[in-house]
């Protein structure tokens, strides 16, 4: 890290200890969070990111008179040594990014009649409930009431500014009313008059609407409101055009200021229960509204309902899948082109980024990325959310393995894939680690289930074939991917970390990626993805006696490539499930193609 930085980094911190000292708070925390518990935040919010100079995307910041620690688990370990070394933060490994290990550690070191404080505007509701707990049995004082990071941060961004548009037919598959109406129903079921939505892919999903306000996914900033007649979008001034807006109000949307969201909450009558996610509120929405309104706390309708894609919504994801396949052909095509040629500039890993991204937007109907592609060569491979950047990143030259994780938003679906190529000669360790992986793949993607399996249940499957070779890895194998919304969503998550709740159940038409992988520190990353769609099981001979089961249908098309292969690993039911899956491939990709990309799609789809 550059001695500017730290220097920075240093001042940043001095300026909120003098802070803290002038409001007598003895820790602050500052949690990865806005307010809308985003995955991707808007500069104005990313304050832990600012005052400890650590960028992965989950952290929390705990700051004391003589103690500063970054909490973050083991996707971003390596990222985060590096990029604290040389200050006075320290590492805090936890073990998952669900884990909530800094509440025991307040607890165990504040001591009675101290304080700690943290923005209850970003802090998430279940969170709160926790810290609340912990501090109350010591006697600490929990302060949510103020944002420190006013005080010091000078020249902090402003909100973003970005237009809000509206997803239309034929993408748009269900109208804004007639989800208004289903998601009233469900109200209704919950005894519920009102219900706030705060989260940003439910309330565009909800309202076919879109934005730009978030890196890499199509949302805007809003909180709504809605009520048994009309909803309201509290959403900035300017942002919504004047023909939208009279569209929205003319079906029953009305909108209001952003600022005035908890005004509006406290002002809400009693006598109409409120239905709010405990999970996807902050605690300062839920200490806006009126001490005795009676609250109903389940699972946000909108958010099962958006993951359950339509038949219609899966033909364009299908659709999508042929488009981003094709660029991804022509991408590596000219990647092995490119570290063919003797003569060739030399090839670094942010060459990756700007040449897969250029191929893609040259497909129809993309916007853009779904996250920042990740593109790590060897050692760089197996840090598992590893970003190239000017300052650090690698040559790709010499032997070894590259791994690339990348996706695109396009209006007819949303795309996440993980490859790994090989460059010069590979050893047999790779080989074994490649088959391994594309072991485990295999295994979930050919699993059948009952209907309303839990998705952490799943877990299990993937891993087995890796850790019958005495391996683990230390991140989830799927999570849920939204249609043109958020790369990230839930309620499905196929992870350790994750509760086998109710409402994790697989249901069908939701989408799910599978990604196993394996990762050495210090030498190479194996990580292996498609995205899947749950698909009806047809009854066979049990004839439905054990009820409904579900399957995985492949959505992504893209060759993996047998390269890396350790072919005597391979059972023959693996081997013909990766020769159908290529016969696949080559059939639905091939029309889009031509010339070099077409005959490197032959070469890579033969059959082994």
């Amino acid at each position: 890290m550059p001695n500017l930085e730290l220097s920075s980094i240093a001042g940043r911190l001095a300026a909120l200890r003098a802070a803290m000292r002038d409001h007598q708070i003895d820790a602050c925390m500052v949690p990865s969070a806005d307010p809308h518990l985003s995955e991707y935040l808007p500069q104005h919010w990313q304050g832990r990111e600012w005052l400890s100079g650590f960028t992965g995307s989950v952290g929390t910041f705990i700051i004391t008179a003589d103690f500063a620690g970054v909490w973050t688990d083991g996707r971003y370990w390596t990222q985060a040594e590096s990029e604290l070394a040389g200050s006075t933060i320290q590492l805090m490994k936890i073990s998952s990014g669900a884990s909530v290990q800094y509440v025991d550690w307040l607890a165990e070191h504040m001591q009675p009649g101290q304080t700690v404080a943290v923005d209850g505007a970003v802090l998430g509701l279940a969170v709160a409930r926790l810290l609340q707990q912990a501090l109350a049995a010591k006697s600490v004082t929990l302060r949510t009431e103020r944002d420190l990071l006013n005080d010091i941060w000078q020249e902090r961004p402003s909100l973003p500014a970005a237009e809000v548009y509206e997803l239309l037919p034929p993408y748009a598959t269900t109208s804004r009313t007639e989800k208004l109406a289903d998601l009233r129903a469900a109200m209704a079921s919950h005894g519920a008059g009102r219900h706030v939505i705060s989260t940003l892919d439910d309330i565009a999903w909800l309202f076919n609407l879109r934005g730009a306000d978030v890196n890499y996914n199509p949302v805007f900033l809003a909180h709504a409101l809605i009520d048994p007649v009309r909803a309201t979008l509290f959403v900035a001034e300017g942002k919504v055009p004047a023909a939208l807006r009279a569209a929205l109000a003319e079906q029953g949307v009305d909108l209001a200021p952003y600022a005035g969201f908890t005004a509006a909450l406290a002002a809400l009558p009693l006598d109409q229960p409120v239905l709010l996610d405990p999970r996807r509120v902050t605690y300062g929405t839920r200490q806006a509204l009126p001490a005795g309104v009676k609250v109903v706390e389940t699972v946000n309708p909108t958010t099962l309902a958006k993951s359950r894609k339509s038949a219609a919504e899966a033909a364009h994801v299908r659709a999508t899948m042929e488009q981003d396949g094709a660029a991804l052909c022509e991408f590596f095509c000219w990647l092995e082109q490119t570290l063919a040629d003797p003569q060739r500039a030399p090839l670094t890993e942010l060459d990756i980024n700007t040449r897969i991204t250029a191929a893609r937007a040259r497909r129809p109907r993309f916007v853009s990325p779904s996250f920042g592609t990740i593109a790590g060569f060897q050692s760089n491979g197996a840090i598992m959310h590893y970003r190239a950047t000017e300052a650090n990143h690698a040559v790709i030259a010499g032997d070894g393995l590259l791994l690339i994780d990348s996706g695109g938003q396009y209006t007819g679906g949303t795309t996440d894939i993980t490859r790994v190529v090989p460059v010069g000669s590979i050893t047999a360790e790779h080989r074994r680690d490649f088959t391994l992986v594309l072991k485990g793949m295999i295994a979930l993607s050919a699993t059948k289930f009952p209907k309303g399996t839990k998705s952490p249940m799943l877990d299990a499957i993937a891993r087995a074939p890796i850790w019958a070779a005495g391996i683990d890895f230390g991140h989830g194998t799927g999570h849920g991917v939204g249609f043109f919304l958020n790369v990230h969503e839930g309620p499905q998550s196929i992870s350790p970390s994750a509760m086998p709740e109710p409402h994790t159940a697989m249901e069908e038409g939701m989408i799910t990626s599978i990604e196993p992988g394996i990762y050495r520190p210090g030498r190479w990353g194996i990580r292996i993805e498609n995205l899947v769609l749950n698909q009806p099981v047809e009854m066979g001979e049990s004839g439905g006696e054990f009820g409904a089961f579900l399957r995985f249908e492949t959505l992504t098309l893209c060759p993996i490539d047998t390269r890396c292969l350790e072919h005597a690993l391979l059972r023959d039911d693996e081997r013909a499930w990766l020769n159908d899956y290529h016969a696949t491939v080559r059939q639905r990709l091939a029309p889009h193609l031509s010339g070099d990309a077409l005959a490197w799609l032959h070469t890579r789809t033969e059959a082994v």
